[in-house]
């Protein structure tokens, strides 16, 4: 006798117990390229025939799926045409939440019906859950019979186990238990039929993924397979639907309500963007093929918003790592403060309400710290990772103090900083706590399920001397003391309009102390650069990596060690062309496919670029910005990836892609708007009723560019840059509030 599970008035069993009919799955050939949705909490990933397919080895999950909160609730979706794959047309997901293919029939010998002859058009849209629309349209001459069919599955693998972690065990898939000779009554109206997939997981929890048909019912179903037998007259069209429930222990998964409808769910997400695109800056160029970027740039920005507590923070990246990031949420925040503000407020709430508050080794987490990540799927919830949420980061709250700064300048917003000032307070005690022994801010792993290396570049192999070699012992990145020295600056102005002018005196006097131990101990003399970090024993690692660049806008370094870092940024050695190196091509180490050994990254490259600006460094600055653009320009949706491989660029080549990079990810589409702030140069002082416009300069590529809606402060702005030569004019061409706009030059 099989286990029974009585659940939300439902009956189930162990599928082991209980197999069912499987539908044949195909093998496509060739492989097509895969296409990214995202609705808040959930993403989606499909061929561009908008297919999961069902074929894959049994020690390979594959990444195609339907998430939602770390679990894969769909790990098949395939559509079929007696038995066949359709042959693809064209397909477009530039929406980012909706997905739209034409397709059409193959030669299908059992029907009798030549290639091209039935048209299949499929449209896909999340909002909440999962919703298709499949318009199948007969344009032969002749009456068409055939039969179409969509397969279902659901692995509801946790997303560390599709990324290659290996569990000793994990739960139970379920199958639901039916009558099967209970005949449906006889209506003119039925009750849409369902499949219903569900497992339970170790922690007890029943997760189910309900797919309600809607429009044209199936006629019958094998297994998780719906089958139409459709019979078309010539230029008929017949349309079938369902929508995907994702379901925990009977509630819903999603924050996000699910509609009934696919209509219903596109009309939410257009009024929705509409409403939020009123809000945000409208920034334009006379140069179209750029238009194209930053609109993909602001749609992005737009997708990545999910929601954490009572706010939206922007995920870190699809799709592994569309969750909460302390590091990544915070610098992208960072990057669109000219875009919107918004992100920073939220992003500093919800980061706060997950401060730390106690010493827990497992977690990392330590009193007054800012976490690195956060995971709701079931291998955190069973504690077998320790992302609930996982503190191992070094840098994120001297970020979150930056960004807590920042916002301030932008916005004014005197409220939530003072909502926020205790835990301004508790990050710097925190910051001060680490840096007692050495001075500076290091950081060594403490959990076994933790990251060997916790700064930006946090792969395992990416510390290395200048002999490749991997550096040991507590680390202390050079970037860090830059931002935990801006950190201090910034904050110390925050603390005399908080009546602090104790604090803020004494976080001033840190912050140098720390600026001339750390031009002492970082520098390489033989070598006229900064090191990458110092090792356990407080000895320099001296390879050439572009951590340093990150040092020029925090302002530690000496002026002329500023300039000889920038200097040697730009060498052919760091500088590919499309970005600089994340590591020297000269060093032993050097590999342009490894993640952090070789490729470029446009974050990176958009904070040297800041950095170089804010030297006075402007042709480098651009140089750099357009290498960022033009690799852009020629990705798919001129959408820019996590990274790309560090491959030199020449006349006859394109950008290497990286083949697992994530994309859409916030910080790569928040360098867009960092690099426009960089031509820009525009400097907020809210808190003297000011901002400064300083020697804006336009490349090349740019002749033109504008801000509409432009928020700081109080005052909305409209901004007009136009270049002759190489001078590049500004004007004020509308002007909604009081504040003073001064123009340096």
């Amino acid at each position: 006798m099989s286990e029974l599970l009585e659940f939300d008035g439902k009956t189930f069993i162990h599928a082991e117990t209980a197999t069912l009919p499987e539908w044949p799955c195909v093998i496509q050939e060739p492989i097509y390229p895969t296409l990214t949705l995202k609705d808040d909490d959930i993403f989606l990933i499909t061929d561009s025939l908008g297919n999961i397919l069902g074929c894959r080895s049994l020690d390979d999950p594959g990444s195609l799926g339907l998430f939602c909160r770390d679990t894969r609730f769909l790990s098949r979706l395939e559509l079929q045409i007696d038995g066949k794959l359709p042959i693809l047309l064209s397909s477009n997901a530039r929406r980012g939440f909706g997905l739209s293919v034409l397709c059409a029939n193959p030669n299908l010998e059992k029907s009798n019906i030549k290639a091209e002859r039935i048209g299949i058009a499929r449209e896909i849209v999340l909002n909440g859950g999962l919703f298709e629309e499949i318009t199948i349209t007969n344009y032969s001459t002749e009456k068409a019979n055939f039969e179409l069919s969509l397969s279902f599955d659901a692995d509801f693998l946790d997303l560390f186990e599709i990324r290659g972690w290996q569990r000793p065990q994990r739960g139970k898939l379920l199958r639901l238990k039916t009558d099967e000779h209970q005949q449906p009554e006889s209506s003119n109206y039925q009750e849409p039929k369902e499949i219903t997939l569900a497992y339970q997981g170790l922690d007890g929890s029943v997760t189910e993924s309900r797919i309600q048909f809607l429009y044209s019912q199936p006629d019958l179903s094998k297994g998780n397979t719906a089958i139409w037998q459709i019979e078309l007259e010539s230029h008929q069209t017949l349309k079938v639907g369902y929508r995907v429930r994702l379901l925990s222990d009977g509630h819903p998964v999603s924050k996000v309500g699910i509609p009934m409808t696919l209509m219903q769910a596109k009309a939410a997400e257009a009024m929705e963007q509409q409403e939020w695109r009123q809000q945000v800056t409208q920034i334009r160029t006379d140069n179209k093929a750029l238009n194209h970027a930053i609109e993909q740039a602001e749609q992005d920005i737009y997708l990545l918003r999910q929601s954490f507590g009572h706010g939206k923070v922007l995920s870190a990246g699809v799709p592994w790592f569309s969750t909460l990031f302390g590091r990544d949420s915070l610098i992208a925040a960072w990057q669109t403060l000219i875009f919107t503000p918004e992100i920073a407020k939220d992003t500093l709430l919800v980061l706060a309400e997950y401060q730390g508050k106690t010493f827990d080794e497992w977690r990392e987490e330590e009193p007054g710290k800012i976490l690195h990540e956060i995971r709701l799927g079931e291998m955190a919830r069973c504690g077998e990772v320790p992302h609930t949420p996982y503190y191992g980061t070094i840098d994120a709250t001297p970020l979150w103090l930056i960004l807590y700064a920042q916002y301030y300048a932008w916005t004014g917003d005197r409220e939530t900083i003072e909502k926020l000032w205790s835990n301004a307070l508790a990050a710097m005690e925190w910051i001060d706590r680490n840096c007692k022994k050495t001075g500076y801010l290091s950081y060594v792993r403490r959990s076994p399920g933790g990251l060997v290396n916790q700064g930006w570049k946090d792969s395992g192999d990416c510390i290395v001397n200048a002999q490749g070699q991997q550096a040991t012992g507590a680390i202390t990145l050079c970037e860090v003391q830059g931002y935990v020295y801006a950190a201090k600056m910034q904050m110390s102005q925050i603390a005399k309009m908080m009546q602090r002018g104790d604090l803020s005196q004494q976080w001033l006097a840190q912050a140098q102390e720390l600026k001339n131990r750390f031009n002492r101990d970082f520098w390489l003399p033989n070598l006229g650069y900064c090191a990458l970090a110092l090792d356990g024993e407080g000895k320099p690692v001296d390879s050439i990596t572009s951590n340093p660049g990150h040092c020029l806008s925090a302002g530690i370094l000496h002026p002329d060690k500023a300039n000889s870092v920038a200097e040697r940024l730009t060498a052919p050695d760091m500088f590919s062309g499309w970005g600089i190196r994340t590591l020297s091509s000269w060093s032993p180490a050097y590999n342009p496919m490894g993640y952090h050994i070789g490729s470029v990254w446009p974050h990176d490259n958009g904070m040297i670029a800041l950095g170089l600006r804010s030297l006075g460094l402007n042709d480098q600055a651009l140089e750099v910005a357009q290498g960022i653009i033009d690799m852009t320009l020629q990705q798919p949706y001129q959408r820019p990836p996590e990274l790309f491989c560090g491959y030199e660029r020449t006349e006859d080549n394109s950008p290497v892609r990286y083949p697992v990079a994530c994309s859409p990810q916030a910080w790569a589409t928040g360098t867009i708007f960092q690099l426009l702030q960089t031509m820009i140069n525009i400097v907020p002082d809210v808190a003297n009723n000011s901002v400064r416009i300083i020697d804006p300069i336009l490349p090349e590529s740019i002749h033109c560019l504008s801000l509409h809606n432009l928020k700081i402060g109080l005052t909305l702005l409209d901004l007009e840059f136009e270049r002759s030569g190489t001078t590049t004019a500004c004007r004020v061409a509308n002007k909604r509030g009081n504040l003073r706009v001064v123009f340096e030059a």
